[in-house]
């Protein structure tokens, strides 16, 4: 995909404005970094030239200023939350990620678990933390939130959080998704610090929606269908308009809650007007880093369809609500969005019919669309795989790149030993099958060298696919979608 966003720019860019805001206070920031750490998909899609771990880069500018708290929700352990992108939950999010931060050299602080009620699932995360010497705090909800200001700011409301001893000027509190309780720590830290004489800030840092975009850019609407789930929508931040006269782009909830931000803030501080709006708290300069502006609006337009795509099959799998799918739906009529502008869509229905069975069409960065079908041996997924390393080696088509020498094992070994229902080889199976013909075929070797090249390319399915498939889809970077309908009668495994 063409590129549309300078990714130097935007790091050096945020990095500037950061440290900009921490002069503005007592030399002592508390961000809240909404987002992801690592691994920001939904930016790499939207915003082509993004790299999945600018944020962190970000961080690692900061690194000498900065340390990290993390923030999760006692109620998101309880229901086990997943993190849709990489299908984990939230709890073993929060774990990856530090470690992820210990290995680059950034300062862990600590861990802090809101809304707690004594949740067993909580329990059991904060056990495992402690164990592995990770301070950890319990935060409980805030009495009197969200009207009783009075209250809130007291040592009944976040004087009765325990207070989170910080060194460095930087203090960023992140979260494995939304809704875990950042603003509420930072709020709380805030509090604790003016009570020691420090006169902290506060500020917020989110990628999107983008609020130097209109409101209607198909970046921000990306966004809104991200979001569907949960209900955001975009809008024109209100008090920006009044105080400055220029129009900016915030989302529902920042622009709802802004007025009890806005006086906890004061009540805190002793400052009326330290924000005059829910724009005026926030640092975001993903903007601009935007050097292509059709770029990044026919990646977003994709984006939406995606979007609608996993809607869709997660409602036929029961785990999303019939609103969201409609929510979805909907922008793409607002913005005259047809499935069609998804161009492998038809070749996989049209391979799908043609041979009875379920198929996977890929577009490669070269532009050619390979497919793939299911057999007796192996899924359409791993067939698709396959096919597409062979055109991007000019491998002809009839050359066999798996030996049956080392096929047999693995099958043998789903059967017999696993004792699996089904022996077809999913993905995961025909990749180590790859790696291992590699070792003494030069061909294989050729072929497995290109699978670093499908990163960022399009594919969809005739079907849903089952996690064994779309897990390692997502690890190679390909973005997958799915028709929403099962591929076989199979009530499990499908």
């Amino acid at each position: 995909m063409k590129k549309g966003f300078d990714n130097e720019l935007y790091v050096k860019l945020q990095s500037e404005k950061i440290l900009e805001r921490i002069s503005k206070f007592d030399n002592k920031l508390y961000l809240e970094f909404g987002g992801k750490l690592f691994d920001d998909m939904h930016a790499c899609r939207v915003l082509p030239g993004f790299e999945s771990d600018a944020k962190c880069r970000i961080l690692l500018q900061l690194k000498e200023q900065s340390e990290i708290i993390f923030v999760i929700s006692g109620a998101d352990l309880e229901r086990n939350k997943i993190r849709a992108d990489f299908g984990i939950p939230y709890g073993t999010d929060v774990l990856r990620l530090i470690d992820k931060m210990r290995g680059l050299g950034l300062n862990m602080n600590s861990v802090v678990v809101t809304q707690y009620l004594g949740q067993p699932a909580a329990d059991k995360f904060i056990n495992k933390l402690k164990n592995h010497g990770l301070k950890t705090y319990i935060h409980h909800k805030t009495k009197g939130y969200p009207t009783e200001v009075d209250v809130i700011v007291s040592d009944e409301g976040y004087g009765a959080n325990p207070y989170i001893e910080t060194t460095k000027p930087l203090v960023v509190v992140t979260a494995p998704g939304p809704g875990s309780g950042k603003l509420a720590t930072c709020l709380s830290q805030l509090y604790h610090e003016y009570k020691r004489g420090v006169r902290a800030g506060y500020a917020k840092f989110e990628t999107f929606p983008i609020w130097n975009l209109p409101l209607r850019h198909p970046v921000n609407v990306a966004y809104e269908a991200a979001t569907a789930d949960l209900g955001d929508i975009n809008m024109i931040d209100p008090y920006h308009l009044e105080i400055y006269g220029k129009m900016t782009v915030n989302y529902n909830r920042d622009i709802e809650c802004f007025p009890i931000v806005k006086s906890i803030l004061a009540k805190i501080t002793g400052d009326e007007n330290i924000y005059n709006s829910p724009t005026d708290m926030g640092v975001n300069m993903a903007g601009y880093g935007i050097v292509d502006d059709e770029a990044v609006r026919v990646a977003a337009r994709q984006e939406i369809i995606r979007r609608y795509y996993k809607a869709e099959c997660d409602y036929k799998m029961g785990n999303a609500t019939s609103e969201t799918v409609e929510r979805i739906r909907l922008l793409m009529n607002e913005n005259k969005i047809e499935l069609s502008e998804r161009t492998v869509v038809v070749p996989a229905l049209e391979k799908a019919e043609s041979s009875g069975s379920s198929a996977v069409a890929m577009e490669l960065d070269n532009g050619k669309t390979v497919t793939g079908k299911s057999n007796k041996l192996m899924t359409a997924c791993a067939s698709a795989v396959l096919n597409a390393v062979k055109v991007l080696s000019d491998i002809h088509d009839e050359m066999l790149l798996l030996s049956p020498i080392v096929l047999a094992p693995i099958i043998q070994l789903k059967k017999e030993v696993l004792r699996e229902d089904k022996v077809k080889l999913n993905l995961g199976d025909v990749l180590t099958a790859l790696s291992i013909c590699a070792a003494t075929n030069p061909i294989a070797e050729k072929a497995m060298d290109m699978l670093v090249n499908l990163r960022g390319c399009e594919a969809h399915s005739s079907c849903i696919l089952p996690e064994s498939d779309t897990g390692v889809m997502r690890k190679l970077g390909v973005n997958l979608t799915c028709e929403p309908e099962f591929g076989s009668k199979d009530l499990y495994g499908f």
